[in-house]
């Protein structure tokens, strides 16, 4: 067990909360939408054939932050779940406060330090121990776009900003909204660290992973806000506080031309029966072929006494099997954690990433994604989102931006 940070007597009150039966599992998690749905399902079939009880907690919101609140008042509550979906840093936080259990055993025994890419595993361990279970690896870098619109254009998926801004215009003047987009804090920010990156895989590691005060406030930086403004010129009139998957519908329904998102938008595309690469093409950002942001969701097992042991170990070892995280992320829209699933069931768009992975580990680019969770605490992460939050709803201009954010940077650190 973890060291405690005066958490002793919330513990011991964890131990009389706990499910009653080993044989099921609190699942608190934010997959809501509906490709997320189908693909939680599929976590929840194959524990009911290993004689594990799912109870659900789904709590709505995109990036999880309403997840996290929730999940952090059950704990102060002293009744955590037994397990609970979680992004790299908050998994780290967590096991440093003590509250996390070991799941070493199911890790030896199925051999994940194997088959998990040592990026990932660096989320899913603490002190060299297993503490949670990783289920698919994220890229929040993609372009999706509709096939339909781009044939009328006359244009193909942008591979550079000027043909992305090219096509844009050519789609704006054809009546379609260029790039669907939605006004939340996350999204904003997901945009702009692919723009982040696409300027050079150098930048992004020093100023979003390493937090260094010169790339921070650099005339690159500064660049970035300037092609994170043109890309925001796009985005209709209703797009404040619009959902993710309500914004991978407006493509999907041929509302809109393309939109900037993670390869979850693919398990929308899914869902509404059409398939990721042919109705709805997919690109990585312009300027980012050859790097690879990722995010993980791993669910980490609250440590809640004997009597859930079992169960988590059946979930932990469920939702890493190799037919588990084939079905699970051809659902999703993800790749798998495990690096030994065939890809041959995967989309055009999932086997490009699933190869572009073993590159970017090659040529050590591949990084955290700051936006979701996996490139800073999340205190110092804040102090990032909110500057972009603030230029992307007020007219700031990118050297004021780039002032602001090494300001807000620094006094996080």
């Amino acid at each position: 067990m973890f060291r405690i940070k005066g958490v002793t007597a919330l513990l011991s009150m964890t131990a009389l909360t706990a499910p009653a039966f080993a044989d099921d599992v609190e699942v608190m998690h934010w997959w809501t939408s509906g490709g997320e749905a189908a693909a939680i399902a599929v976590l929840q079939e194959d524990l009911a054939e290993r004689g594990t009880g799912w109870t659900d907690m789904a709590i709505a919101g995109g990036g999880g932050d309403a997840a996290m609140t929730a999940l952090r008042a059950r704990v102060v509550a002293g009744n955590p779940p037994t397990a609970a979906q979680m992004l790299g840093m908050s998994v780290r936080e967590w096991a440093e406060e003590g509250f996390l259990g070991n799941l070493n055993d199911v890790a030896e025994a199925e051999g994940w330090n194997d088959v998990i890419p040592p990026a990932v595993q660096a989320f899913g361990t603490y002190e060299g121990e297993w503490v949670a279970a990783p289920v698919n690896i994220h890229r929040p870098h993609w372009v999706w776009g509709n096939a339909e619109i781009f044939a009328e254009i006359g244009m193909e998926m942008p591979t550079n900003w000027d043909e992305f801004f090219a096509a844009a215009d050519a789609m704006q003047a054809a009546g379609y909204i260029p790039v669907a987009q939605g006004g939340q804090a996350w999204q904003e920010a997901t945009i702009w660290e692919a723009v982040v990156l696409s300027i050079s895989p150098d930048l992004y590691e020093s100023a979003l992973i390493n937090a260094d005060m010169d790339a921070l406030g650099s005339a690159e930086m500064a660049e970035s806000f300037e092609i994170y403004r043109r890309i925001l010129s796009y985005a209709d009139d209703g797009y404040a506080g619009r959902d993710w998957n309500l914004t991978t519908a407006m493509v999907i329904n041929g509302e809109a031309g393309m939109q900037i998102m993670g390869d979850w938008a693919k398990g929308e595309v899914i869902a509404a029966g059409l398939t990721p690469g042919e109705e709805i093409l997919c690109a990585v950002v312009p300027g980012t072929d050859g790097s690879f942001l990722f995010n993980t969701d791993f669910f980490a097992m609250f440590d809640v006494g004997d009597d859930a042991a079992a169960a988590q170990r059946n979930m932990a070892a469920a939702a890493m099997s190799v037919s588990f995280q084939e079905t699970f992320n051809l659902a999703k829209g993800s790749i798998p954690a495990r690096t030994d699933v065939p890809s041959d069931n995967f989309d055009a768009c999932g086997q490009t990433s699933m190869a572009d992975i073993v590159e970017a580990t090659e040529s050590e680019t591949l990084f955290g994604s700051l936006a979701h969770g996996h490139g800073q605490p999340a205190s110092v992460q804040a102090a990032y989102i909110d500057v972009v939050t603030q230029f992307a709803n007020s007219d700031m201009s990118a050297e004021d931006a780039v002032e602001a954010l090494v300001a807000s940077v620094g006094s996080a650190l």
